[in-house]
């Protein structure tokens, strides 16, 4: 039997070209950085608008291990700030 742990809340998102971003994010979920980057790798730039109305997005992975907030490629920070012309999390902190 597995415990559920909860996923942190995208919070903010200033990153206006992003279709899920329509006064904050509304992707379900997200994706954060990879090996060299801390940046949302959900980030969709195209004039159809994404996500769901009702939700707020969630960080569901995230590939920075060298983030203090990073734990078995699972994001444990309270909630993440995305920003910046190139999405990225601003919630980033090396460990």
């Amino acid at each position: 039997m597995s415990t559920g742990v909860e996923m942190p809340r995208v919070e903010d998102c200033t990153v206006t070209r992003c279709s899920y971003n329509q006064n904050g994010c509304h992707a379900f979920a997200i994706t954060v950085g990879s090996s060299d980057q801390a940046r949302c790798h959900t980030f969709v730039e195209s004039p159809v608008r994404g996500g769901l109305e009702m939700s707020v997005a969630q960080v569901g992975a995230c590939q920075r291990h060298d983030c203090r907030h990073n734990s078995e490629l699972e994001c444990r920070a309270p909630g993440i700030q995305v920003g910046q012309e190139t999405a990225d999390c601003l919630t980033y902190a090396p460990a």
